[in-house]
């Protein structure tokens, strides 16, 4: 059976309108596609405040107290000027440091190498209080990234970070991390007379 030119010309018309309902169709879902995408996003996953053993100006005591950051992405982050700070004011700065997506990175506050997944302060003294205190990660525009807060006077309504993770330290750190009080640093203000508060943090 011949077709006439005239019904080849419906055929090709029906056939481009389909093609371009079937497109308006696919582009939403790809367009969708491109609105979510894989932001890279660092949290602070963790932290050990409590050094484990008795809290010593030794620098192995030192670097037993940490703080975890994790990229939750799958792209990498530069944390080239972002800082992480205590509630005195004291400031760690990352200098040239890339974080891999889905990797782990381990701040102590000791002396060390620095490594991909260890970074060091190179302090010469406890940081972070055992009884109270907060973790703040910025970035290099001075924003408030993550903060991880702990001490008794924050269990109630506080940092959602304490309230959510609270039980896991306490699993993964060997019970209550508070130790029932006593200030590691012996009494009086734990960074001894207030001096520099920023030295030794920032590092080249």
């Amino acid at each position: 059976m011949s077709v006439s030119p005239v019904s080849a010309r419906r055929l090709a018309a029906a056939a481009l309108t389909a093609a371009a309902v079937i497109g308006t169709v696919a582009l939403p879902a790809s367009a969708a596609a491109h609105s979510r995408p894989d932001r890279p996003k660092v949290e602070i996953s963790a932290v050990q405040h409590d050094a484990p053993g008795r809290d010593t100006r030794a620098n192995r005591s030192l670097n037993k107290e940490w703080v975890e950051l994790t990229n939750t992405s799958r792209h990498s982050v530069d944390l080239d000027g972002w800082t992480l700070s205590d509630e005195d004011g004291d400031v760690y700065t990352f200098h040239h440091y890339r974080l891999a997506g889905r990797a782990t990175v381990r701040v102590h506050t000791g002396e060390g190498r620095d490594t991909r997944s260890d970074l060091f302060q190179d302090r010469n003294r406890h940081v972070w209080d055992n009884r109270s205190d907060t973790a703040t990660l910025r970035n290099d525009r001075d924003r408030v990234i993550d903060e991880v807060s702990w001490g008794s006077d924050r269990h109630h309504g506080g940092n959602r970070h304490d309230r959510d993770r609270h039980d896991d330290w306490d699993r993964h750190h060997g019970g209550d991390r508070h130790h029932g009080g006593g200030d590691r640093h012996h009494g009086g203000d734990r960074h001894h007379g207030g001096g520099d508060r920023h030295h030794g943090w920032g590092r080249d």
